[in-house]
């Protein structure tokens, strides 16, 4: 009996039930052209996404290293009823709202290239926001990664506490005998919190130094997932994500190529939404972006479930060890939409995801990309529903209640903040 969706079995805990039915739905996209500006900022590097079911708007951190305009989030409105299955798709319906500046313990904003905000997830609960900070590895100077915790108005709230494994020590490549912690540009770049409200998630977008190799053409990357107990800030269990190879070679051959973890949405326990983009230069993907070209992203939404996974917790290295790493099941490749004309959907660096409002009984599902600032990049929100199969007859009444428990989800965080 496999007819109810992965998101009503994951809100259910109903072991049995896989995500084989869950199916997703192109609702439309709207487009921010590179280059726009907010009160005196540069709107783009949107690597996380969350929805704020109080106000109905949204929050949007900017991976901005405080290099244009300092480290950042946005408040922003998004009227999903404007959005076109269109390539010419404008940002009609897109309102940014107010821009908050991220600051240091010291109550200062960051200095230039000492962070790298990458994702952000609104505890309304706790009146706490989490951002997570990816951390450097390069011939400019090594950067742990950071998970943080910061008021609403942006100033510093707390920190949690990142195991001496993930942070970077040795070679700049990361490659050599002895080297430990993040590759860069490869790791905190996912955020989640718990439907419990008691664990935060991170994962690293590919392996550590002492784990395992980055993606490539022909080959996956043994990427951690890492918890974080709210009530205390330390470290919890630890779970192996396996990133798939790059899907497509570069052009010319040799170019730069990767494939990564770019963010997780958590549904229940030990079970989320797993976005992987994968990017090679001069490939042809399907689409062309505003500029013409095609964008080089391939863009993936997987269901992962980490309950028969081991926990690695205790392992500084995974190399020479046995262990269970999460499953994953494909649910969506974003290169089979196609817009009303027929034409493909072209993708930009695709990095952030949500749940956004139920509209017409269906839940939605929102994403932004991460435009790197780029000139022929693009700032993209694409909008999605969950769309239910005909369940058997005696799974209606189940399926109902676990759609019911899903818009919950999405509600939950605003009915706490009233």
């Amino acid at each position: 009996m496999k007819k109810l969706l992965a998101f009503s079995a994951a809100l259910l805990s109903i072991g049995a039930v896989q995500a084989e039915a869950l199916s997703l739905s192109y609702i439309g996209q709207q487009i921010v052209e590179s280059g726009r500006s907010y009160a005196g900022t540069t709107v783009g590097g949107l690597s996380g996404i969350d929805y704020n079911a109080a106000t109905g708007r949204y929050l949007a951190i900017s991976d901005d290293r405080s290099s244009i305009n300092p480290a950042r989030f946005y408040e922003l409105s998004l009227d999903i009823s404007k959005f076109q299955r269109s390539a010419t798709a404008n940002s009609a319906g897109v309102s940014f709202n107010a821009v908050t500046t991220i600051v240091n313990i010291d109550g200062k904003p960051f200095a230039a290239n000492q962070v790298d905000p990458e994702s952000l997830r609104l505890d309304a609960a706790r009146n706490r926001i989490y951002w997570s900070n990816e951390g450097q590895r390069a011939a400019a100077g090594f950067q742990d990664p950071t998970v943080r915790s910061m008021n609403l108005d942006g100033s510093y709230a707390g920190a949690f506490s990142i195991p001496e494994r993930f942070k970077p020590s040795g070679s700049n490549s990361g490659l050599n005998a002895g080297d430990r912690g993040i590759y860069n540009n490869l790791a905190f770049e996912s955020l989640t919190l718990s439907k419990d409200g008691k664990t935060l998630w991170t994962a690293t977008e590919n392996a550590l130094s002492q784990d395992d190799l980055p993606a490539t053409v022909g080959k996956g990357s043994n990427a951690r997932l890492l918890s974080f107990d709210l009530s205390t800030g330390k470290a919890g269990a630890e779970y192996v994500y396996q990133v798939d190879a790059v899907a497509l070679p570069p052009t010319p051959a040799g170019g730069f190529a990767t494939n990564g973890l770019t963010e997780l949405l958590a549904l229940d326990d030990r079970q989320f939404i797993a976005i992987e983009r994968s990017f090679s230069a001069g490939a042809v993907t399907p689409g062309t972006s505003p500029s013409g070209n095609p964008t080089g992203n391939t863009i993936r939404l997987y269901y992962v479930d980490a309950r028969q996974a081991t926990d690695v917790s205790g392992l500084d290295s995974l190399k020479g060890e046995t262990f269970t790493a999460m499953s994953k099941e494909l649910l969506l490749d974003l290169s089979s939409l196609k817009n009303d004309d027929g034409s493909a959907l072209a993708l930009d660096n695709i990095e952030g995801i949500t749940l956004g409002p139920v509209i017409d009984g269906k839940q939605t599902l929102i994403l932004v990309s991460d435009n790197n600032f780029g000139a022929t990049q693009f700032t993209q929100f694409v909008a999605l529903s969950i769309q239910a199969p005909v369940p058997e007859p005696e799974s209606y009444a189940l399926l109902l209640a676990g759609l019911g428990l899903l818009s919950l989800v999405a509600r939950q965080q605003g009915m706490r903040a009233g």
